[in-house]
């Protein structure tokens, strides 16, 4: 039996101001108005009760289709917390180790060596890793793995010479070509943004014996109520689209078309999903693991997902500050990286509002979830706004927090 997660009567009821919290409603529409963006839909709950749901603007602003509450969203990177919860449930039934080498699960990685100094080279050459990538590595960003656009000039010509953005591949490819590329960096010394759950959505397949999307699916979304989320293609008439970029007359570029099912699963971003149904994974974590009668992983598995994973030396890629602003899970934001999350670790660094321990992670397509234990808060920001998606994950934070008065 599924659990629904009931509306408040009164936002003050859970200590929220209705008057601040049409703030939040009026500072979005006047951007949709303005068409900064197409459209959003915004969610917040709070002591598991919904405070706010709102659809707002349009679905596709070039077809003048209105957003809807169970419109679809590419939600990009937040896809990746779902894969790391499979990769942690799959450690709960004892069939995959998170300190084990990732070679053990995928072979191919068994010879993979690292670049030499690889933000400034433009001869790639390579020497063997001091230790081997595990999956704790995979988990929280330290495997040495990258994308092309944060690479250094050799190693960024070497991915886009792999093609590892087509999505024809199958995970077995995917993993096959990234493996006979060099790392950016050392195991476990950088925090770098990249193909690292990609890689875990694989070993996840290898070890469950089952493909990544039915897993997720299976193992996750249909325990949870997650009916409307999913890798599948989504009918056009649910599917949020980017609005038209007047300078140059197309919609910027998406990680995938949301109307067809690509065969690459990507375990970092390939998911559909809506506000409604990722409150459903949200409130799963903050519960402790458990929806309901669902219960997917113990409380001591989501404390240690949610902790600290960084070592205090740790570095960082040096695009990471700038493509994350002041949400990068540095040491000045006071922010760090758990295994599948960011995780805010001292108070008064970052410039948004928050509480020591909460978590979360964005999507390039301009999705954005917290959880904040303390306040017993979940916020939920849904659009496919790329350009623009700063300035809205800031926005929700600030304006989430000043309607939270009780």
């Amino acid at each position: 039996m599924q659990f629904d997660i009931p509306r408040a009567d009164r936002p003050e009821d859970v200590g929220f101001s209705s008057t601040r919290l049409q703030r939040l409603i009026d500072v979005l529409s006047h951007d949709i108005d303005a068409k900064l963006v197409p459209g959003a839909v915004a969610l917040i709950a709070r002591r598991g009760k919904i405070v706010l749901h709102e659809a707002l603007g349009l679905r596709d602003r070039e077809t003048n289709a209105s957003m809807n509450l169970d419109t679809a969203f590419r939600i990009a990177s937040m896809t990746k917390p779902l894969t790391s919860v499979a990769a942690m449930m799959l450690a709960e039934e004892g069939k995959l180790i998170i300190a084990d080498p990732v070679a053990q699960y995928l072979p191919e990685f068994a010879e993979t060596e690292v670049a030499v100094d690889s933000d400034h080279a433009t001869t790639l050459t390579t020497e063997a890793c001091h230790r081997p990538m595990t999956v704790q590595d995979l988990l929280r960003h330290t495997s040495g793995l990258t994308y092309a656009m944060l690479a250094g000039p050799a190693l960024k010509q070497a991915y886009l010479d792999a093609r590892l953005g087509d999505l024809k591949l199958t995970n077995a490819e995917f993993t096959a070509k990234l493996a006979k590329l060099p790392l950016a960096y050392e195991p476990g010394g950088t925090w770098q943004y990249g193909f690292s759950t990609d890689v875990l959505g694989r070993v996840v397949e290898i070890v469950s014996g089952m493909s990544l999307d039915a897993f997720i699916e299976q193992r996750i979304c249909a325990p949870l109520g997650m009916n409307n989320s999913g890798f599948d293609a989504v009918d056009v008439s649910r599917a949020a689209e980017p609005q038209i970029d007047p300078a140059t007359g197309k919609r910027p570029p998406m990680l995938r078309e949301a109307t067809v099912k690509p065969t690459w699963i990507s375990g970092g971003s390939g998911l559909m999903s809506t506000a409604a149904d990722y409150l459903r994974f949200c409130q799963m974590l903050l519960n402790g693991g458990a929806l309901g009668n669902a219960r997917l992983l113990a409380p001591a598995t989501v404390a240690l997902m949610t902790s600290d994973h960084l070592a205090p030396d740790s570095k960082h890629g040096p695009m990471m500050r700038a493509m994350f602003g002041a949400l990068a899970p540095v040491p000045e934001n006071g922010i760090s990286f758990g295994l599948g999350f960011a995780v805010r670790n001292q108070a008064g660094r970052c410039a948004l509002p928050g509480s020591v321990g909460d978590y979360s992670w964005s999507g390039v397509s301009g999705t954005y979830f917290w959880i904040d234990p303390r306040e017993q808060l979940i916020a939920i920001l849904m659009m496919q706004a790329p350009v623009q998606r700063m300035r809205y994950r800031y926005l929700m934070r600030t304006l989430v927090y000043q309607a939270m008065v009780g």
